[in-house]
């Protein structure tokens, strides 16, 4: 009878138990989502219905799919390439819109204004959780909050201080220099010449990435770069896989993949870390590169409260912050070379096309009142092709809008942000600005070149905007100037 008893108990709590689990499953997959889709029509945001669990996932996946089969010319619009299914919702439902990432709605925010607010006010407007996919590619300081984030900021932000970047202009000119004689050489045997110079720009940026943050040359980083462009094209098929909940995070061959590059590239910087630790140990270090700024900050720091560990960053902190150098720093200075005029470059293609954020709990943003956990979705892109704000030509090259200066560019309105706006604007925004006027100075110096009849007009977004098929250019010389810094105040340095 005692048995029997405690059998009946046991059937009867795990029937509670599976009960409580189905409710939360419906709650999580359908009840809230469409509470919260009542909620945001009330405040005027426009959408797609909710779709049972993958909500627009699977249109957002199918239409950049298509989008990147497809090159453009160049006069057609790349928003439709770049970010469709955002541009058709802005199109279809006005600015005031949202999308569904699976259950979770996803609100796009144009409005200057509200851009201002929700980049100024970080402490409410936080950046999303990053997934198990996201964090085996890179976390450091872009991904932290909070306390975490301002320890952070505090001792990796002296390294990027203007008088310290400007020690770091000798090393950026012999990185750009290398690569500029590797042309000349091409171009003195031809004449002439048809050069991709993507690949070109992006081992310029990893060389002086590796060299200003780590004292050592592109060479010796290779493997490290290497391994985490081939990070960032596994986790983008990956998130960009149908919505399952949990199937990214299963064990599949992908996965797999990344969790063995993750294990790599953490070795590989800890042994430079550690060799960098064994020299400073044993010998002085003049702490001229980022890494050496980043550790005598750090031990400063600790210093400074009494020696206790926990008011620096741990040796896996300093790990991920070197992840970061090594990939931000590649990716942004790199993608910004595609053209002179850097301002309007940046404008027409931002480094990075989209910030996200979220909120935990109910929050005013203007004049709506948004539910805790809907996402925010600030498309700079768009933003910076808006014809409301820049004008009838927002689509064109027009370097001369900026001639009187960003505030007179933007009438003193939050709609230029390539490198993010406010208390968390890019560190490394002075540093990747510096390293492409050099470079862009000493290449004008030595060379005229104009489009190859083999460029296909096809920029895509995968981390960040490149071009998928390369940067087909035709070079001649001009006249060298043998000056060692070239021109370096006249473009802004």
């Amino acid at each position: 009878m005692e048995h029997s008893t405690l059998y009946s108990v046991a059937i009867s709590f795990g029937f509670l138990a599976f009960l409580s689990w189905a409710w939360r499953v419906l709650n999580w997959v359908w009840l809230r989502p469409k509470k919260l889709e009542r909620l945001l029509r009330q405040q005027g945001f426009n959408g797609n219905p909710y779709r049972f669990l993958h909500g627009d996932s699977r249109d957002i996946y199918e239409m950049a799919k298509e989008a990147r089969n497809k090159p453009i010319s160049l006069s057609d619009d790349i928003l439709t390439r770049i970010v469709p299914f955002y541009y058709q919702s802005i199109k279809n439902f006005g600015k005031n819109c949202f999308a569904w990432i699976g259950p979770v709605p996803r609100l796009y925010i144009m409005e200057p204004k509200l851009i201002s607010e929700v980049l100024m006010k970080n402490h409410i407007f936080k950046k999303l959780d990053p997934n198990p996919v996201h964090a085996l590619v890179v976390t450091g300081l872009s991904n932290y909050e909070n306390e975490k984030w301002a320890k952070h900021r505090k001792i990796v932000n002296p390294a990027f201080y203007l008088e310290k970047l400007k020690d770091m202009l000798p090393t950026m000119y012999l990185s750009c220099s290398e690569m500029v004689s590797e042309w000349e050489m091409l171009v003195l045997k031809q004449g002439s010449c048809e050069l991709d110079v993507w690949p070109y720009l992006q081992r310029l940026s990893r060389d002086v990435i590796s060299r200003t943050a780590f004292g050592s040359s592109y060479e010796e980083g290779r493997r490290i770069f290497q391994l985490q462009r081939q990070q960032a094209e596994l986790a983008h098929h990956v998130l960009q896989s149908f919505y399952i909940p949990g199937w990214r995070f299963l064990p599949s061959k992908r996965i797999k993949r990344m969790k063995e590059i993750f294990r790599e590239v953490h070795n590989c910087v800890r042994s430079i870390i550690n060799n960098r630790e064994e020299v400073r140990e044993f010998e002085e270090s003049s702490d001229d590169d980022l890494l050496g700024m980043m550790l005598k900050y750090n031990q400063d720091e600790i210093k400074e409260h009494g020696n206790n560990k926990d008011a620096g960053m741990s040796i896996d902190d300093i790990i991920e912050e070197c992840k970061l150098f090594y990939f931000a720093g590649q990716e942004s200075t790199a993608n910004l070379l595609v053209t002179m005029i850097l301002n309007e470059v940046l404008r027409l293609y931002p480094p990075g096309p989209v910030i996200m954020r979220t909120i935990d709990e109910e929050t005013k943003l203007g004049d709506k009142t948004l539910p805790p956990g809907v996402q925010l979705l600030l498309p700079i892109i768009l933003i910076h092709h808006d014809p409301e704000i820049w004008g009838d030509d927002a689509k064109e090259f027009k370097p001369e809008r900026f001639s009187e200066g960003l505030a007179k560019a933007t009438t003193n309105q939050v709609s230029y942000f390539p490198f993010s706006w406010g208390p968390r604007t890019c560190i490394g925004h002075n540093f990747a600005m510096m390293e492409a006027k050099i470079v862009v100075a000493m290449i004008l110096q030595r060379f005229s070149f104009e489009l190859s009849p083999s460029y296909t007009h096809a920029p895509f977004y995968i981390a960040t905007l490149k071009p998928q098929n390369g940067a087909h250019l035709y070079y001649v010389p001009t006249h060298r100037n043998t000056s060692p810094f070239p021109d370096v105040v006249e473009y802004g340095v």
